[in-house]
């Protein structure tokens, strides 16, 4: 059996997410589909992480298993793949990895990006949070900087996951100015809870705003409720920006 990798970007506007639901188009079962067209075989796609309804990926690696001999010419496969997929999806690259190396328990580090504008900027709302409320900047990168480490992350999760546990280790929270009125949250961590990024960039911006103190993230983090933390900020502006391996 020979495993091989799919590195891809998608737009995640036209789908329910990165993982296959009952009656809404998933990026997983998009792939599936078109890797049988091609392959003339049904096979399994299994992904770095899961990505939810209207979330972007920059860079995201799947891995699926081929029972037969190696697969000729990776380079054509791709290029096949590219022109049966919807434009929401590309394919950069296919390649051969070990058998024990998994997309998602590989995987040692993850990386996300949070867009936001601050002026009205009609070529930016699908991708970016348009943010009319002044903020302080400085406040949110040290309420940031409180987030960073070994950490319950439970007040910033979505209730009733099937996680054994929601203890992550963040790594990063930058918030960097990208240009004239454009911002951006870096988020690096080993995992992510479902809707832990985005709970933790509303709950920064309201910090920015003046409804939360610097300190109240302390307070937050050790009530491990999620009824207590700020309101989670759209989907569309939210990518996985980068997976590390090594």
């Amino acid at each position: 059996m020979r495993r091989y990798f799919l590195y891809l970007s998608y737009n995640g506007a036209p789908f329910c997410g990165w993982q296959k639901q009952p009656s809404s188009p998933s990026v997983q079962e998009t792939l599936e589909n078109a890797l049988a067209v091609l392959l003339k075989k049904n096979v399994e796609v299994v992904g770095c992480g899961r990505t939810d309804t209207g979330v972007h990926a920059d860079a995201y690696f799947a891995h699926f298993n081929w029972e037969s001999d190696m697969l000729p010419n990776l380079e054509q496969i791709a290029y096949q793949l590219n022109s049966i997929l919807p434009k929401a999806i590309a394919i950069h690259n296919i390649f051969e990895v070990p058998q024990d190396f998994h997309a998602r328990f590989s995987a040692t580090w993850r990386t996300y990006h949070y867009h936001i504008h601050t002026a009205k900027n009609p070529f930016l709302d699908d991708t970016s949070y348009y943010c009319r409320t002044p903020f302080d900047e400085e406040k949110i990168r040290q309420a940031a900087q409180r987030l960073c480490g070994q950490r319950d992350f439970t007040s910033f999760s979505k209730l009733h996951t099937q996680t054994a546990h929601n203890f992550c280790h963040l790594q990063k929270a930058e918030f960097l100015r990208t240009g004239q009125d454009r911002w951006m949250f870096v988020f690096t961590a080993n995992r992510f809870l479902r809707n832990m990024v985005r709970a933790m960039t509303g709950t920064l911006l309201e910090v920015g705003t003046g409804r939360r103190t610097v300190e109240d993230i302390d307070i937050l983090l050790q009530a491990k409720d999620r009824c207590q933390a700020g309101n989670s900020v759209p989907a569309h502006a939210l990518f996985l920006h980068e997976i590390e391996y090594f």
